[in-house]
């Protein structure tokens, strides 16, 4: 368990910038040490019209999905929701969790609002990796479902190790710090992430240090994840030219999906690669492996500076002035 306790105090100590809410209304308000809040959701179901929960500071240890329309997540300086299940782990019923299913927090509902929270999948990667364990070890923080437009991620912290943050549906995510290492944004919602800190974790023996988004945009759909005026940093240990900005995810082989990322007036620190994106595997309809490659999918960057930003290549496609216009949130998210 002492893994586990590090990941939580490391989680513990970032800082979130929460502010003063005496004056504001709220439908519930819950303390973790006498309360939980799946009871607070559970009510927001039954109330049947927004929902406002004010989660005092502390850890809660609990697995949730957000089903209510409307709800709203507020937390305070030090509140932390944290569980550590994983691709593979077995259910409390039987059969194990998938992917998407791992998540510590899933959002089921439209016109969610998360703010100032720690959101923690508290798997142990590290060790799961040293012995072999698990499929991958994919293990998601924040899972925002297909059912959950408009969903608002403000001022949170995000962590994981692989797949930390997955997106399905078109979401605004503000000022948040996402925390991971192999394909750790990932999903094929359109969605604009501004002024974020994107940090690649350390892993002990690693040949290489993973990818920043995996893109399953569907072909159809003019835009993905799109990342304006972010930080891309790494934490201490992680070398030059050790991670990719990401790779194109054809979920189950769908030919239908042809991934969509963008890096807009971003730093990237160093240990961004110089070839920028990479492929990534997928089984054809005949079933044949395949490769879905960087020069195919629709993987841009503008205006990036810092160790990591590259010039033009095969692989990094360098959007001009014009082109990058098209990249507004209005045109991705449309709220």
């Amino acid at each position: 368990m002492t893994g586990r306790r590090a990941f939580l105090a490391g989680a513990l100590a970032l800082p979130v910038a929460a502010r003063a809410r005496g004056a504001e209304h709220w439908d519930a308000v819950v303390d973790p040490a006498t309360g939980t809040l799946g009871a607070a959701l559970a009510q927001a179901e039954r109330a049947g019209r927004p929902f406002r929960i004010l989660l005092k500071p502390g850890l809660f240890t609990e697995k949730l999905v957000v089903r209510a329309p409307g709800v709203t997540l507020q937390g305070s300086e030090g509140t932390v929701i944290e569980y550590g299940t994983a691709s593979g782990t077995p259910k409390p019923g039987g059969g194990t969790w998938g992917t998407g299913g791992s998540a510590t927090l899933t959002i089921a509902a439209p016109n969610v609002t998360l703010r100032d929270l720690i959101v923690s999948n508290s798997f142990d990667y590290i060790g799961a990796r040293r012995d072999g364990a698990g499929n991958g070890a994919q293990a998601v923080a924040l899972a925002i479902g297909r059912e959950a437009d408009r969903t608002t991620v403000d001022r949170c912290v995000l962590l994981g190790y692989q797949d930390t943050f997955y997106l399905q549906a078109r979401s605004l995510v503000t000022d948040t710090k996402i925390v991971g290492g192999v394909d750790f944004i990932f999903g094929g919602a359109a969605a604009w992430f501004q002024g974020c800190e994107i940090v690649t974790r350390y892993v002990p023996n690693a040949e290489g240090f993973g990818y920043v988004a995996a893109p399953s945009t569907p072909a159809a759909q003019e835009f993905g994840l799109v990342f304006s005026d972010c930080k891309l940093m790494r934490e201490n240990g992680v070398p030059d030219h050790s991670a990719f900005l990401g790779r194109p995810w054809r979920a189950g082989g769908n030919m239908a999906l042809l991934g969509q990322a963008a890096f807009l007036r971003c730093y990237l620190d160093a240990h961004i690669r110089r070839e920028g994106w990479t492929w990534m595997g997928y089984k054809g309809p005949d079933g044949d492996p395949r490769r879905l490659t960087p020069q195919e999918a629709r993987l841009y960057e503008f205006a990036n500076r810092g160790g990591g930003a590259g010039a033009a290549g095969e692989d990094r496609k360098l959007l001009t002035a014009e082109q990058a216009k098209r990249f507004t949130r209005a045109n991705v998210i449309g709220f």
